[in-house]
């Protein structure tokens, strides 16, 4: 019997690259995906708790969810609902204490374990939220190319976990120790996704730049990992995150200087200004251990451009040190950046402090950044009016013979070009910017539609070319 699935996802890329391999494993048992919960046979939530109230948030999808059980229960139907991710681990039983018509609760390590779950399920709830012994990779069927394959950019996780343990965090707990896939496991992954139409592949991980995988002859850095994976024919362009600056390796900034496929655009969390913040965030880093990495990666690769997290009002952090990190964000000129209130994360260390900044200075400090970085953005985006930017394509923009793709640094451009340019890179003159996009026209150099639907080859991509 055909069955249908919905997955809702929340949070980070991990999360996005997780729902498509539990699409993955689901799929050889009947499931296909459904548009909707309403279409839906089983409603799996793959939350994230990394943000504010992130529990509460899916208790209330939850409520909303247990009118539509109750109604197909009417019908005389079932509909399974399943709460996977990182508040599927952190709440466990504690999740189907408050909504008790949960039929699964699962960690992101158990997903790999879907079908035998949900048989166990038909009969009473089940909880898996335990750390397996064995790695969830062993056990994934191969890729579908319904989701993350058939895309002209899309996620690989090669790496999970956390060895860190910044004081505000809960992914050491929710996702469990450092673990990183062999350079063969990921390389044939990528060369499936490669097979099924991708041309940019982003490598993921907790900590990507700790990836430690077995080769051939002992472990590979993420930098050995990305020359290897430079070779694959038809991969152009690679992208990693998230990176801790611990881990940011000597070898990994060479890469960014001298691997052309990889982008020249780095998202390195920073999270505050201040040594003493950071060393009360146990990041194993200071303020100026972060300067000198920027000046190292934009020696290695000029038009270097970054993304960074920041957290404000951290508990204990005064005026003075929030003020430090006011000009490190002035001083680095970054290109996007996301900043956040501290929230508490049960558990953590950080929230049992009794230093604990109000939240009306916290709002106020927020406002204070956010204008920074926003100036920054504008301008990074403006600098890039005039330029011939290569640009990969990935899918149509709102008007006709308008397509969107992806500049070096991660903007979305938009062009009037044919949508036979999907999947392919093109030299744009950038003519506009935008808050978060970019607008241009093909270069007298772009590659032109052939006829009867043909294209013409595209020219090469280079790299090396000013920003």
């Amino acid at each position: 019997m055909t069955k249908k699935l919905y997955v809702k996802t929340y949070g980070c890329q991990m999360n996005v690259y997780d729902s498509e391999r539990m699409a993955d494993v689901l799929a050889p048992h009947g499931y296909s995906a459904a548009q909707s919960p309403e279409d839906a046979d089983l409603v799996i939530l793959n939350t994230c708790h990394i943000r504010e109230k992130a529990a509460e948030k899916v208790y209330s999808e939850l409520g909303r969810l247990n009118i539509l059980k109750q109604a197909r229960q009417a019908e005389g139907r079932r509909l399974y609902l399943a709460v996977g991710g990182c508040v599927g681990q952190a709440e466990g039983e504690e999740l189907l204490h408050r909504a008790p018509f949960v039929d699964l609760v699962m960690g992101p390590q158990s997903y790999h374990r879907l079908p035998d779950l949900l048989r166990r399920a038909e009969k009473s709830a089940v909880v898996d939220t335990e750390f397996p012994s064995e790695s969830k990779f062993n056990h994934l069927p191969e890729e579908s190319g319904r989701a993350g394959g058939s895309s002209v950019s899309t996620f690989l996780t090669i790496q999970e976990g956390c060895d860190r343990f910044c004081t505000f965090c809960v992914v050491p707990y929710t996702r469990g120790a450092e673990f990183s896939r062999s350079v063969t496991d990921v390389e044939n992954e990528a060369r499936r996704l490669v097979a099924c139409g991708a041309r940019e592949i982003t490598l993921l991980g907790q900590n990507v730049n700790a990836y430690h995988g077995a080769g051939e002859a002992g472990e590979f850095s993420l930098a050995q990992l990305i020359r290897r994976l430079a070779g694959i024919d038809g991969l152009e362009r690679l992208r990693y995150t998230t990176s801790h600056p611990r881990d940011l390796s000597a070898d990994l900034i060479a890469a960014h200087g001298d691997v052309a496929a990889l982008m020249p655009f780095l998202h390195l969390p920073v999270q505050s200004g201040s040594d003493i913040i950071l060393k009360a965030m146990n990041r194993q880093h200071s303020a100026d251990d972060y300067r000198r990495l920027i000046e190292k990666l934009r020696a290695a690769r000029p038009d270097m451009a970054l993304s960074s997290d920041f957290i404000v009002g951290f508990p204990g952090e005064t005026d003075a040190a929030f003020d430090e990190t006011l000009a490190l964000a002035r001083e680095i000129d970054f290109a996007q950046a996301f900043s956040f209130k501290y929230s508490a994360r049960p558990g953590t260390p950080a929230a049992e402090t009794d230093t604990q900044v109000p939240e009306d200075v916290k709002s106020a400090r927020l406002a204070a950044l956010q204008a920074i970085l926003a100036r920054s953005q504008a301008a990074f985006n403006a600098s890039m009016t005039g330029r011939t930017l290569p640009v990969l394509f990935e899918r149509p923009g709102r008007h006709a013979n308008q397509m969107l793709g992806r500049s070096p640094y991660g903007q979305w451009v938009h062009a009037d070009m044919a949508p036979e340019y999907r999947g392919r890179c093109a030299d744009i003159i950038i003519t506009e910017a935008h808050t978060n996009s970019l607008a241009g026209h093909a270069a007298a150099s772009a590659p032109r539609v052939a006829a009867a639907g043909k294209t013409a080859p595209a020219p090469a991509f280079d790299e090396g070319r000013p920003a």
